[in-house]
């Protein structure tokens, strides 16, 4: 289900361009993933999209994102088998 219109939020996380390569080649099993996991927290949010920027990746999502949903979207990028933790920084909003 994607969520169109202006209630489009929107989660920045700076990410290396190394490690953002690798996170958007499956960006479609990330995007399920998120779900899952937010679901599983009893989160309204969800991430319609994943997009790549200059210096981060940008993650699209239904609402705006609590500090929970957003440590939990950080957790699960950085415990990506195809991320490296150390390059990954805080996640914040526009």
């Amino acid at each position: 289900m994607i969520t169109k219109g202006p209630f489009r939020k929107q989660v920045i996380i700076p990410i290396n361009n190394d490690n953002k390569t690798k996170f958007i080649e499956d960006s479609y099993n990330h995007i399920t993933n998120l779900n899952r996991i937010l679901k599983n927290i009893i989160s309204e949010i969800m991430v319609d999209f994943i997009q790549p920027d200059q210096s981060s990746i940008t993650i699209i999502t239904n609402k705006v994102a609590s500090s929970l949903e957003l440590q939990t979207i950080k957790n699960y990028i950085k415990n990506a088998n195809c991320i490296k933790a150390k390059d990954i920084e805080v996640p914040c909003l526009p």
